[in-house]
C-alpha cells in the first residue's frame, strides 16, 4: 500500500494528527475518534493495524494500556513526491511571511531592518 493509499482514509489522517502532538494510549485514541467519527473500538483498532504495519505508527506495550507514537519515516515518501510541487506555493509561503513581518515592522511589533 503507497502512503498516500494509507493516509486516504479520513480515520487514519486523524489519527496521525492526535499522533503528532504526543504518544496516546490506545483507549485516548479510541474516546476521540470514536466520538469525531462515530465508529466502533473495532473499526478504530483496525485504522491503528493499517498504520502500524505500514510504518506510520509504533506501538509499545505499557502495562495493560498500548501506547501509540507517530513514526514520521514513511512521510519522506509523500515528501519526496511533492518536491516537484513545492515550486508552486513556497514563492506564495515566503511572500506571505514578508508581509507578515512588513506588517509587524509597521506595528512596532517586530523586529527592525536587518
Amino acid at each position: 500500500m503507497h502512503a498516500f493509499d494509507v493516509l486516504g482514509d479520513p480515520v487514519r489522517r486523524r489519527i496521525l494528527e492526535i499522533l503528532a502532538q504526543k504518544r496516546h494510549a490506545s483507549g485516548e485514541i479510541v474516546a476521540i475518534v470514536g466520538e469525531e467519527f462515530g465508529i466502533t473500538q473495532s473499526a478504530i483498532s483496525q485504522h491503528l493495524k493499517v498504520l502500524r504495519d505500514h510504518g506510520f505508527a509504533t506501538v509499545e506495550p505499557e502495562g495493560p494500556r498500548r501506547i501509540y507514537e507517530i513514526d514520521p519515516t514513511p512521510l519522506a515518501e509523500i515528501q519526496h513526491w511533492l518536491a516537484p510541487f513545492r515550486r508552486f506555493w513556497e514563492p506564495k509561503l515566503e511572500a506571505l511571511a514578508l508581509e507578515i513581518e512588513r506588517g509587524k515592522r509597521r506595528r512596532g511589533t517586530g523586529p527592525g531592518p536587518t
